[in-house]
């Protein structure tokens, strides 16, 4: 491999009609700066079939890849799978527990994705105990870490990125209510990102947090949420 791998990212872009066109200009030149664009989660506003044809309008077509993960936005309308549908008839890749990976000038690419879910983070977090309602959102959480660090294991690539909805770290959070924190991620999706050679993990959701952050193993965390961000996307070099 040589130089570096240019990862474009976003999330929390929330399409409908009104803010269709809002980000198709600044993705013109995208090709000339990055390899790959990754949307984390929240694409639209209520999660219905026509958002999704408006984000599949705004994000598809472009020149390099486009991978993606759900948010819970996206699963409001319980229609989620006609949703990655939608986008994925325009060349979007939707992960969920899956994988993709991307020959580019710099060395091939590895992404593996989930939306995760909340929990909360050591000393303050979740635990599987008492009533089934309280037992069905701890293992929600278990079981999206689990897809995620078997998706990890099973790439064979140059650099691994993580992309998430939720967050795995609290350090992305500062700037939101310390109450809400355990609706926002879960320290196993960072324990999911320690268990391999991770080179980068990308997530949205905290609109109100801060962009940048660490697993406990030292993996950056990049918060990628556009009211975070404030433009059409960031752009890290990874490799």
């Amino acid at each position: 491999m040589t130089g570096q791998i240019r990862v474009a990212a976003v999330g929390d872009v929330h399409l409908d009609a009104d803010a269709l066109g809002r980000f198709r200009p600044a993705l013109a030149d995208l090709g000339e700066r990055a390899d790959v664009l990754l949307l984390a989660g929240d694409l639209t506003r209520h999660g219905t079939v026509a958002e999704a044809e408006c984000v599949a309008r705004e994000f598809g077509d472009l020149p390099v890849p486009v991978i993606a993960v759900l948010g819970n936005h996206d699963h409001h309308s319980d229609d989620a799978a006609q949703v990655t549908r939608v986008l994925q008839r325009a060349g979007i890749t939707v992960l969920e527990g899956d994988t993709v990976e991307i020959d580019t000038p710099a060395g091939r690419l590895g992404v593996a994705g989930v939306k995760g879910f909340g929990g909360g983070f050591a000393g303050r977090c979740a635990s599987a105990f008492g009533e089934p309602e309280m037992k069905a959102f701890v293992r929600t959480t278990c079981d999206s870490a689990d897809r995620l660090s078997a998706a990890l294991g099973k790439l064979t690539c140059d650099v691994r990125v993580a992309l998430t909805h939720y967050s795995p770290v609290s350090d992305t959070l500062a700037g939101e209510p310390p109450e809400i924190y355990p609706f926002l991620g879960s320290y196993l999706l960072a324990e999911a990102i320690d268990a391999h050679p991770t080179a980068l993990a990308v997530h949205g959701h905290a609109h109100a947090g801060t962009e940048r952050g660490r697993t406990p193993g030292g993996v950056p965390v990049r918060n990628v949420a556009h009211p975070v961000i404030r433009q059409a996307y960031s752009i890290f070099n990874v490799g």
